[in-house]
């Protein structure tokens, strides 16, 4: 057979370490179950010195990005606030794209990647907890709610367990669905999730995740989430929809348990806080972002969301910044 598939995972302190077990092991279950040497990995960093991983384990890179050659694909692994520190890091990124290189990503890594000006025009798998953060850094770009993204030059996974789907389809491409199928079984994965395949996320009323809501109250949330930056008055949602709004408030009960003002503040809520951990955007322009004129308004509904004020939530997350990552501005 031809040379083995070599891939490159170029991790930054703070990466999920189970996104990178997720693809990892597939790979070398594929190749013992095959008998051969299908495929190869390397660890790749910004530097020779250790990284630590978001469990607070140390891993040593077999080399730097700027060593890094010979790769059919390099997927970034990173918590979402991690940046390139130097223009050349991500301009060799760049230009292994456009000497056949496919990029890619899972959950965080999104963010330097698209900070290297790579993906603009493509949809990219984006993790929902960081949906709202995603949209706010980078407004043009297509963020999309499957579990993966795959075209010809990039790929992305929206976590550790749409990771190893991503490992899945790789062995299927080089060594066939028999091969894949038994992968997915050694490790008691029931089902290769394909393109098309939207992530399970939590229902805001506490159901299980990904459980449906009913359709009148689905199509409400949906007017809810176009409009978190401009919020509609639900007697205004109710209108857009031929119910009034005592059939919106009751349909939302039976379905969530909040009613739907309150539904609607938890949304916007918690996009603040994705902007809160995960960007750096101002206090007061996240505020704006989801429909708060009033920065005190702000701050006291997102205390009695979380417990703590936007300016509390920040500063409690820089104090746990990994190493090497920036903090982000209170202001």
């Amino acid at each position: 057979m031809s040379r083995p598939f070599l891939t490159g995972f170029l991790i930054f302190p703070g990466f999920p370490m189970a996104c990178l077990t997720s693809m990892i092991e597939p790979l070398r279950a594929a190749n013992e179950i095959s008998g051969q040497e299908a495929f190869l990995w390397r660890l790749v960093a910004v530097t020779r010195e250790k990284v630590r991983s978001s469990a607070s384990i140390d891993f040593e890179p077999d080399q730097t990005i700027a060593e890094a050659t010979d790769l059919d694909l390099l997927m970034v692994l990173s918590a979402p606030t991690a940046r390139f520190q130097t223009s050349a890091d991500a301009a060799k990124l760049r230009a292994m794209q456009r000497h056949g290189t496919v990029l890619g990503a899972v959950s965080g890594g999104v963010f330097p990647l698209v900070h290297a000006g790579i993906g603009a025009d493509k949809p990219l798998a984006v993790h929902w907890c960081y949906k709202a953060a995603f949209e706010a850094d980078f407004p043009g770009h297509v963020s999309s709610d499957r579990v993966i993204e795959l075209s010809e030059d990039i790929v992305t996974a929206a976590g550790a367990a749409a990771a190893f789907d991503l490992s899945l389809h790789l062995i299927e491409q080089r060594l066939g669905p028999d091969i894949s199928t038994e992968v997915a079984c050694w490790f008691q994965h029931p089902v290769m999730r394909r393109e098309g395949v939207g992530q399970a996320v939590p229902a805001l009323s506490g159901n299980k995740a990904g459980e449906q809501l009913a359709p009148l109250v689905a199509r409400a949330a949906k007017l809810f989430a176009e409009h978190i930056s401009d919020p509609m008055s639900f007697a205004d949602v109710a209108a857009r929809l031929g119910i009034t709004p005592r059939h919106l408030e009751r349909s939302f009960k039976q379905s969530t348990g909040l009613n739907p003002t309150q539904y609607y503040r938890k949304m916007r809520m918690d996009a603040a806080r994705q902007m809160i951990l995960y960007t750096n955007d101002r206090l007061g322009d996240i505020g704006a972002a989801v429909g708060y004129s009033s920065a005190q308004t702000f701050a006291k509904h997102y205390r009695a969301a979380f417990g703590v004020t936007p300016r509390e939530d920040r500063n409690r997350i820089n104090l746990f910044r990994v190493k090497g990552n920036l903090s982000i501005p209170s202001a």
